[in-house]
């Protein structure tokens, strides 16, 4: 009996407001450094792909280790997170990042580098599945919708990992580039990591006899729990995990293609073609640092609705625009948009699935990336860049359409 008490005493720890602080400071570092350490690793891309001798088209299958990798992974970490909790697979899954980064530049063919990145595709995909559903649980104690900070803080880690990465560019080797990475990693793996391990997730206090956990977070069916979800709710994490594939649908494209949307189509230079993305991300992390205040004055249903609704405002006029100055606005005024719909997404999952509702929601996001570049450059091969990118104002509107009519559910 001295045990359950200890136990249960423990699990209610978390919820004293000091420890909440150091967790979220603990999360928000994580986010950070996955951002951080992804965007150093893919502005070496070029002169890996020269160090290995690799062509276009098998430089890009090489890539494909990393998505191969991520994807598989995701679900496969929904469940570690059940059994083993989703602070320790944090952890570990943050070490496997920092060690596996330094890999790619000691690799001389296109083969080698697919194993790698393999590798490296697992343990970034497991920790994006493991710190969301860490998040999740804070949230949920928070009793705010502190979630797009978290992802604000990853945008921030991946911006300054890639300016950092193009001042080093020059003088550092990417294997000396990319072992510093990876020591980084380690070191803020390490003092990071005993504000995790030594805390159980917080659970926020359950009024006795309630069903439904939390009671903030909307409508869930009737004997639906995280652990045990019910058809009804397994659908609509579904239904989340599609507006997270819209979003990041957007992001992808607007990564690979609008730069040379700018660049070919409004015959830009190549530095105001580069303005363009960055436009568009800095857009996004401010979007997302201020997507508390916003998700507190708006709830989760209108600000989804309305920020698919600017996003695809933001998007036709940054595809359609005759004009450089109307193009980089359009860019943003999209980042703005679709900055928490993601965050929103993968929130509303984990809350009503734990971290397999995570898993889902974020395998679908991954594969939303994954899918926009490619449909895109099939697009604009038919018909035209500019018609092309219309379609990340169309999925836009889709994710607003599937917030409207999951508004009980997002309800908040």
């Amino acid at each position: 009996m001295p045990q359950i008490n200890k136990a249960r005493t423990r699990d209610a720890a978390p919820s004293d407001g000091k420890d909440l602080v150091r967790l979220r400071i603990a999360l928000t570092t994580f986010f950070a450094l996955d951002g951080f350490v992804f965007a150093g690793w893919v502005v070496r891309i070029p002169a890996i792909k020269e160090q290995t001798g690799a062509s276009s088209s098998t430089l890009g299958l090489a890539l494909l280790g990393v998505s191969a990798g991520a994807v598989i992974t995701m679900m496969v970490t929904g469940r570690l997170c059940n059994r083993y909790g989703s602070h320790p697979v944090t952890v570990v899954c943050a070490v496997l990042l920092s060690l596996s980064v330094t890999l790619p530049p000691l690799t001389h063919s296109p083969a080698a580098l697919g194993a790698v990145l393999l590798l490296f595709g697992a343990a970034y995909g497991g920790i994006n599945v493991a710190f969301n559903s860490a998040a999740v649980d804070l949230v949920a104690a928070l009793r705010r919708p502190v979630m797009p900070t978290f992802h604000a803080a990853f945008s921030m880690g991946g911006m300054i990992g890639a300016g950092l990465g193009g001042l080093v560019a020059g003088s550092l080797s990417p294997t000396r580039h990319l072992l510093g990475l990876g020591v980084i990693g380690l070191l803020v793996t390490a003092l990071t990591a005993p504000t995790l391990l030594r805390q159980e997730p917080p659970r926020p206090p359950a009024a006795p006899g309630s069903g439904s956990g939390s009671g903030s977070d909307g409508p869930v069916s009737a004997g639906s729990t995280p652990d045990r979800p019910t058809p009804r709710t397994r659908r609509l994490v579904v239904v989340f995990g599609l507006i997270a594939l819209c979003t990041a649908y957007g992001e992808g494209a607007l990564a690979d293609w609008g730069a040379l949307h700018l660049r070919q189509d409004l015959g830009s230079s190549a530095g105001a073609a580069a303005v363009g993305y960055s436009c568009f991300a800095l857009a996004m992390t401010i979007g997302r640092l201020t997507g508390t205040t916003l998700l507190e004055r708006l709830g989760r249903t209108r600000t989804v609705v309305t920020g698919g609704v600017v996003a695809a405002a933001g998007m036709l006029l940054g595809s359609l625009a005759p004009a450089l100055w109307a193009a980089l606005l359009g860019y943003a005024i999209a980042g703005l948009g679709l900055a928490n719909l993601f965050p929103v997404a993968v929130e509303r999952a984990g809350a009503l699935a734990g971290p397999s509702g995570v898993a889902v929601a974020s395998t679908l996001g991954y594969g939303g990336m994954l899918l926009g570049p490619p449909a895109i450059g099939f697009m604009a091969d038919w018909f035209s860049l500019s018609a092309a990118l219309t379609s990340v104002a169309a999925l836009a509107a889709v994710a607003a359409a599937i917030g409207f009519a999951t508004r009980r559910a997002t309800a908040g």
